[in-house]
């Protein structure tokens, strides 16, 4: 089998995989009345493609070389933080109702029928297979690694600057989610967060998971195959800027007292010292 041929059935597999994910989150969804649910199993997706991926290289897929340092890092990192942030938006989302975002986005789509009961096919189709789809598409790196092989000199340099990278974004996310956790208590609710990370940019975690991605990309690159891959960060990058992510957030974050002056202060994305005020 070529690698071309290899990479196409083991990114067919890894599609497969993602739709029965995304299958089997909507059943769970329409049991408890809820679709936000899809949100828990976003990291998720990501964590059962590198199992995949592993599997693959461990059964010898095409002909290729087996597990290597290279393939269990990347993979590794992967389902660490694919399981970190289904874990926390797990717990973030317990015991509540749906998410605002998806009633306006299936109100638009006509996911609602005259007596306002989810329509399952449009539901299906534009929030779970939607999903399974852009997570195929960004976990592009990690299928690319079933045709690769191990870097070696300055190329396993650049793989490690990658999961540097990675470290980088995923202590950034994690940290700005539970300094965010930790401020959300009774007293500061309805508030504006602008300590910790939050002084330093207004979207901490969004920035973490960008660098998160960039460095996945750039650590299987470095074994070639998966250099073309470019699109999927760029496309993470876009979600969590002008998708479902920062802007988005921030036209919701804009109504409360104080916002105007911690965005004048505060970078919007890339992290910086705020600004002195007067």
């Amino acid at each position: 089998m070529t690698s071309y041929a290899t990479f196409a059935t083991a990114s067919a597999i890894c599609l497969v995989a993602l739709l029965l994910l995304q299958l089997g989150t909507y059943v769970v969804g329409r049991r408890i009345g809820r679709f936000n649910i899809v949100d828990v199993t976003w990291g998720a997706g990501f964590a059962v493609v590198a199992l995949v991926v592993v599997a693959l290289r461990g059964a010898g897929l095409g002909g290729e070389v087996g597990l290597d340092w290279h393939v269990l890092a990347i993979a590794a990192a992967a389902i660490v933080w694919g399981a970190r942030l289904s874990v926390h938006v797990g717990h973030k989302t317990a015991g509540k109702g749906e998410d605002p975002r998806y009633v306006e986005m299936l109100e638009r789509s006509g996911g609602y029928d005259p007596q306002g009961n989810p329509r399952a096919s449009v539901i299906l189709r534009k929030v779970f297979v939607l999903q399974g789809a852009i997570q195929w598409v960004v976990s592009l790196p990690l299928q690319a690694l079933v045709v690769s092989e191990a870097p070696a000199g300055a190329f396993a340099v650049l793989a490690l600057v990658g999961l540097g990278i990675w470290l980088l974004g995923f202590v950034f996310e994690a940290v700005g989610d539970a300094q965010l956790a930790a401020f959300k208590n009774d007293p500061n609710r309805g508030r504006i967060m602008a300590r910790g990370l939050w002084s330093w940019t207004r979207h901490p975690n969004y920035f973490g998971d960008a660098c998160v991605w960039w460095g996945i990309w750039l650590a299987a690159s470095a074994a070639g195959p998966a250099a073309w891959t470019f699109v999927a960060p760029m496309l993470m990058t876009f979600l969590l800027v002008w998708g479902s992510g920062a802007r988005l957030l921030e036209k919701t974050m804009s109504q409360r007292p104080g916002w105007d002056a911690y965005a004048r202060r505060v970078s919007f994305f890339l992290p910086r010292p705020p600004k002195r005020e007067g």
